[in-house]
């Protein structure tokens, strides 16, 4: 007893401390403490509790009861005749309530050295299995770990409903080399709503965060974390699984369906469907209209709607909008067991700087840059992410291979390339700080890239990732070894401005742009492309993709079909925005759902029936598809008509199946006896006819089949003599 009287059970400066929330290692406090031979006691802080005694948890006794030492709820006590540590737990008491609980403060670390070892090399791939929220079992007894890097912290706790948001209930401890805080919290379970309440370096109090690496959040425009764990899904999809890699190598036809999920479809009073109904009614659609892939806008947690995801929080977290992360793998699986592929966009490039998100998140910039020259986006008003940080570096990666892991996603196409690349990207002279050898390149991002990429294909063989990279940056889909970032493809932003831009024009005047449609393919086999028609084209204020073509209404179908065939024969992989398939005319609104109803039209219907066909074709022809990144895949017969607005080309195989023409006239007027050079005499069969009266065309062509003379044209053998239809292509194949 004298040795209890020398040492008290708790030190004043302690106790304050942990009432004041100003604690910043509370497991020296609190808890058991003394022990291997010295008294021991424990302390408690329960400001809900009148009462607080000590449970010896394996014999059942009550060997102890606390003092209240501090009328803000500090509870401690020697253990009589306890020299040496035991397993406890606590009976509380407020009036006629009386509990029993467990103590936070009883139980071990959280995270291993081998966890602190790869968190300081910043090569642990899966981070999500540490931090965040996760429901686990320890000692026997049931609850929810958190773990949250927050290096500069004075102080982090859990706070939540279960606490009543009280900061100084459940202080975490550090982990002083990594700078990771850690709690287990026995009795929690999935579904609790916790925020993050950080003081900063000097004491000061944060807006609440979100936990960077929680696994669902509230739904806008509610902010805080769920915990949920990791995903809990039976896959069924193990037959795509071992498909899909050949799905979507270079040599396989690749057709994507870009769908916002929250304006796909509505319901009848606007209502956004859930994850489980348009996992049928999407898998159902993608796989009638023969498109192979689905890519989905960003369904990472996002605050604000009118981002379309653009601007995300949560890097671990499918948006609540439409359900729960286990009925988001649930919608993925449905997809695979149709045979579609799931892509979604992924958005390392920025952030949003609200409150409650990664903004300054333990009082420094810790995930972005303190410069703004380095470190915020003027276009978008968000901020950038510290890409040259080891624990940033690693945060991002991991979320990338999460999605590739935990939800068996099949590809992610990585938004806004171009401005991680550069350090001057939309910034005048002055505005941005030169890299180390004086250049513009941000080689902390592109280092980042290629790690990323790596990764990816190494833990994760079949995947892809897709650049949305809009420069001239050589070798963006090229492997590292030799130069490249390491991308499996890249979007053809130069095909798309020029080609679009052929297409609004007046026929009338084509004749003087002829190089808009033939000059892509200089450098068409210089990057393995991906044609998109995205929904950036269809948005703030440039209209619909039907609203894009001229002339009349008849004129505008026909410039619409005829634009969509020639990138169906164009080389490269290929991307639609939804309702560009069936020739929505408004522009999109991501606040209802597409005009479903035009289908009634019989043009709508008609540019459907073309995608859909397009896509069959594009499927069961080879030469379509499987030299489509390959110079050998293609060859002009003639683009020198520009008065006609005429170009003609072949496309080849590699298996020796055989080659299709493709002849378009992107003029109204019909060109008969138009004579075209082709490698081979005999029949020649009409597959595709953009005029076709089924597509709400004119129906003009050639009968189904022509047979070619022995007549050299165009440096080859034989020639056929075609009518080229209006405002057309078709696309023909030898019999």
């Amino acid at each position: 007893m004298n040795e209890q009287a020398e040492r008290p059970s708790a030190y004043p400066s302690d106790v304050e401390a942990i009432v004041r929330g100003r604690h910043g290692n509370p497991f020296a406090s609190l808890g058991m403490q003394g022990g291997n031979g010295e008294p021991v006691a424990v302390n408690v802080f329960a400001p809900q509790a009148a009462q607080v005694e000590v449970i010896d948890s394996q014999s059942g006794e009550r060997v102890g009861s606390l003092a209240r030492i501090h009328p803000e709820g500090f509870f401690s006590g020697f253990i009589p005749g306890r020299t040496e540590r035991f397993t406890y737990h606590l009976a509380m008491s407020a009036g006629e309530y009386n509990w029993e609980t467990e103590d936070p403060y009883r139980f071990p670390p959280v995270l291993g050295e081998l966890d602190e070892y790869l968190l300081g090399e910043g090569r642990h791939f899966r981070l999500y299995e540490r931090l965040g929220a996760h429901p686990i079992t320890m000692e026997g007894v049931d609850g929810v770990s958190f773990a949250v890097w927050a290096p500069n912290a004075a102080r982090v706790s859990v706070v939540g409903e279960f606490n009543a948001w009280d900061g100084r209930r459940h202080p975490m401890r550090k982990r002083i080399g990594v700078g990771i805080w850690e709690i287990f919290i026995p009795g929690l379970t999935k579904g609790a709503v916790y925020k993050y309440e950080i003081l900063g370096a000097h004491g000061e109090r944060l807006p609440l965060k979100a936990d960077p690496m929680s696994f669902a959040q509230e739904q806008p425009p509610a902010t805080a974390s769920i915990v949920n764990g990791l995903p809990e899904h039976s896959w069924q999809d193990a037959e795509w699984m071992n498909v899909r890699g050949q799905a979507q190598d270079l040599s396989a036809p690749m057709s994507i369906y870009e769908v916002h999920l929250g304006s796909w479809r509505r319901s009848l009073d606007n209502q956004m469907l859930s994850y489980e109904e348009l996992a049928d009614q999407l898998a159902d659609y993608v796989k009638d209209m023969g498109f192979t892939h689905v890519e989905l806008l960003p369904i990472t947690e996002h605050p604000f709607s009118g981002s379309w995801g653009y601007q995300p929080i949560g890097l671990f977290a499918p948006t609540s909008r439409f359900g729960t992360p286990d009925q988001f793998a649930a919608f993925v699986d449905r997809l695979h067991s149709a045979g579609v592929g799931v892509l979604i966009d992924w958005v390392p490039a920025h952030f949003p700087s609200d409150a409650h998100g990664l903004s300054h998140f333990d009082g420094t910039a810790l995930y972005e840059h303190e410069d703004p020259r380095l470190g915020f986006h003027r276009d978008w008003n968000t901020l950038i992410y510290n890409f040259g940080r080891t624990e940033v570096a690693n945060f991002l990666e991991a979320s990338a291979l999460f999605w590739l892991d935990r939800y068996h996603v099949d590809g992610l196409r990585v938004d806004a390339v171009a401005s991680m690349l550069y350090l001057d990207y939309s910034r005048k002279p002055g505005e941005w700080i030169p890299n180390k050898n004086g250049g513009n390149e941000n080689l902390d991002a592109i280092a980042f890239l290629k790690e990323t990429n790596t990764r990816a294909y190494e833990l994760y063989p079949g995947t892809q990732t897709i650049a949305e990279e809009s420069t001239a940056w050589p070798g963006v889909s090229r492997p590292i070894y030799s130069g490249g970032l390491g991308f499996g493809y890249k979007w053809n932003m130069g095909w798309m401005h020029d080609t679009l831009s052929y297409m609004s024009l007046d026929p009338i005047y084509r004749r003087h742009h002829q190089g808009q449609m033939t000059f892509g393919i200089h450098y068409a086999f210089s990057e393995n492309f991906v044609l998109p028609i995205s929904h950036d084209e269809v948005v703030h204020g440039k209209g619909s993709l039907l609203g894009k073509m001229p002339g009349d209404r008849w004129q505008k179908f026909a410039n619409l079909r005829a634009y969509l065939t020639f990138m169906w024969t164009h080389p490269g992989k290929k991307l639609l925005f939804m309702g560009c398939e069936f020739g929505q005319e408004r522009e999109w609104n991501h606040d209802q759902s597409l005009d479903w109803h035009l289908l009634e039209d019989p043009l709508h219907d008609g540019v459907r029936t073309l995608v859909r066909d397009l896509n069959r074709v594009y499927r069961e022809n080879p030469a379509l598809h499987q030299l489509d990144c390959d110079p050998e895949g293609f060859e002009w017969i003639d683009a020198s008509d520009a008065d006609g607005s005429v170009f003609l080309f072949m496309r080849k195989a590699s298996d020796g199946s055989p080659p299709l023409v493709i002849a378009c006239n992107m003029t109204p007027t019909v060109r008969s006896d138009y004579r075209v050079g082709v490698p081979q005499g005999g029949s020649w069969g009409e597959i595709l006819n953009s005029d076709a009266e089924i597509y709400g065309g004119s129906n003009v062509g050639n009968g189904g089949h022509i047979n070619a003379e022995d007549v050299s044209w165009h440096g080859r053998p034989a020639s056929l003599r075609l009518t080229l239809p209006p405002l057309a292509v078709i696309i023909l194949s030898p019999k």
